[in-house]
């Protein structure tokens, strides 16, 4: 795994001299075990987040694995092989209708430039990244900011919409009822310039399903 672009252990302690409550899980859970997984392209990571979607992380491993089977799995993938791809094959690997559309999208949009490549987008923000990368059907933001966090290694994107933060957050902090977005990015404040590693400390909370709250 390569390292991150960043020092974790600057990250874990400004994370637990700014917010006791993420102290307690930062200990409950302990070291950061995730690196960065660098992507060939934005283009395969792109992909692979879109077949992520809204499923468990071993489902959409077997469906990622069945879609990459289609192409050539010791090379990039290519975005005009993926144009190639017949639908109906695509949707046999497990892919719904929505996201064959959107990976016909994304290989569509980076064939015409659209989609800039590694090196344009290593000098953008986070915020214009997810602009850029959201003009292609079906790739929101949750999908840019998977990207930015375990492909760029970006230190501070909340994924403040996603239901594993919100749960955690419920959990850890003791609430009655899940955070709405708004109120996610709100308690995540005292977190900058760190909330990428705040977040991946929420969702292995899930994993551990213990409440640190004072």
């Amino acid at each position: 795994m390569t390292p991150l672009p960043y020092s974790t252990l600057e990250a874990i302690q400004h994370l637990s001299s700014s917010d006791s409550v993420m102290a307690g899980l930062i200990h409950a859970v302990g070291p950061y075990e995730a690196g960065l997984r660098p992507a060939p392209s934005p283009f395969e990571a792109l992909c692979e987040a879109v077949a992520y979607q809204q499923l468990s992380g071993k489902a959409a491993a077997t469906i990622y694995k069945r879609f990459r089977a289609l192409t050539d799995v010791n090379e990039a993938l290519d975005p005009s092989a993926v144009l190639a791809l017949p639908e109906e094959l695509m949707r046999s690997a497990g892919l719904s209708r929505a996201k064959t559309a959107a990976i016909k999208d994304l290989a569509a949009k980076t064939l015409d430039g659209s989609i800039p490549n590694q090196d344009s987008l290593s000098p953008l923000t986070d915020e214009e990244i997810i602009e850029k990368l959201t003009t292609v059907k079906g790739v929101g933001p949750w999908s840019v900011k998977m990207y930015l966090m375990f492909r760029l290694g970006r230190p501070d994107v909340l994924p403040h919409t996603d239901l594993g933060i919100r749960k955690g957050i419920m959990q850890t902090y003791g609430l009655h009822e899940m955070p709405s977005p708004k109120m996610v990015i709100e308690i995540a404040e005292p977190w900058r310039p760190f909330r990428t590693l705040a977040s991946w400390y929420l969702w292995r909370s899930l994993e551990i399903e213990t409440n640190v709250s004072p």
